[in-house]
């Protein structure tokens, strides 16, 4: 499957309708984006079952802000419309492969449940200092 280039027009649609989406958050002026780049389209070959995705920072300094995105290359993964990965760096194959098992291995109801269990938490926290 070829990158799909994610803009904030079809950034929603796109993490809606798939479970699990490698994106790489990039900029052309930036060394290490351009280095990476071959590692990703080489594990989105691999991984023909996953969407690759791009976010080109500059023409989409809305999605790159909305993610708070300081520093690039940045690899996101979400699964399940979940964020389960954030790293900013090029990653060298061997790694960007071992991150991608692990995504895979997740059980997404564990994730979820340790969302809402640290929600919960957090809310608990917030009323006893009200």
């Amino acid at each position: 499957m070829s990158t799909v280039e994610l803009t904030k027009e079809n950034f929603d649609q796109v993490v809606t309708d798939n479970d699990f989406i490698l994106i790489d958050f990039w900029a052309s002026w930036c060394g290490p984006c351009r280095q990476f780049a071959p590692v990703y389209e080489g594990a989105s070959e691999r991984h023909p079952d996953l969407v690759f995705a791009k976010v080109d920072t500059e023409a989409q300094q809305e999605l790159a802000a909305a993610f708070e995105i300081r520093s690039i290359p940045t690899l996101m993964i979400v699964r399940d419309n979940v964020a389960v990965f954030a790293q900013p760096g090029a990653l060298p194959e061997a790694t960007l492969e071992d991150v991608i098992g692990q995504a895979r291995a997740l059980d997404m109801d564990e994730v979820r449940k340790s969302i809402d269990d640290a929600k919960s938490g957090a809310e608990a926290e917030t009323s006893t200092e009200a």
